[in-house]
């Protein structure tokens, strides 16, 4: 109760373990959001794509002056609101649904639905939230396979709210 809560030794070792590594992880997750977000910015279906260390980001140089690489947060914003943005979540093969970032896997969440939710729209619209706009927090997984996932579910979306209209 003097010095506060504690781990237990097994996650304390799990942490210690976890800690060696963690530069070749963020090494990767930097390399493979700079990729996937590059591939993003030249797709026709995607609307904007927001990474510091993109040329097109309002805070580029800020961002390499600052910035040993850009993180593993890439924003998308896809035309077609909410519905589309579903259709592509659930066509994602690799990349999980959550509202948690921050993982080895890619996660993928709407901040419109999830970590914005309870904001009225003039609060959200003020943010930048919109129904399209999709967090991509990019995890370690083969930069092909995972841009791959992202065009198909890209691809499956647009057919899906093509379908709907």
């Amino acid at each position: 109760r003097h010095t506060g809560p504690s781990l237990s030794p097994f996650n304390a070792w799990t942490l210690s373990k976890s800690l060696e590594t963690l530069d070749l992880r963020m090494e990767r997750h930097c390399s493979n959001a700079l990729a996937l977000a590059e591939s993003l910015e030249d797709h026709p279906d995607v609307a904007v794509v927001k990474y510091p260390f993109l040329p097109s980001h309002p805070q580029y140089d800020l961002a390499k002056a600052q910035m040993s690489a850009g993180g593993a947060i890439v924003t998308i914003e896809l035309e077609g609101g909410f519905d589309r943005v579903q259709a592509f979540m659930d066509a994602l093969q690799i990349a999980t649904l959550s509202s948690n970032l921050g993982d080895s896997r890619t996660i993928v969440t709407n901040p419109n639905t999830t970590t914005h939710a309870k904001l009225k729209p003039d609060e959200k619209a003020a943010l930048g939230i919109t129904p399209g706009l999709v967090r991509i927090s990019v995890g370690l997984e083969h930069i092909d396979d995972l841009i791959a996932d992202f065009e198909q579910a890209i691809t499956v979306s647009a057919e899906v709210v093509k379908e709907n209209v």
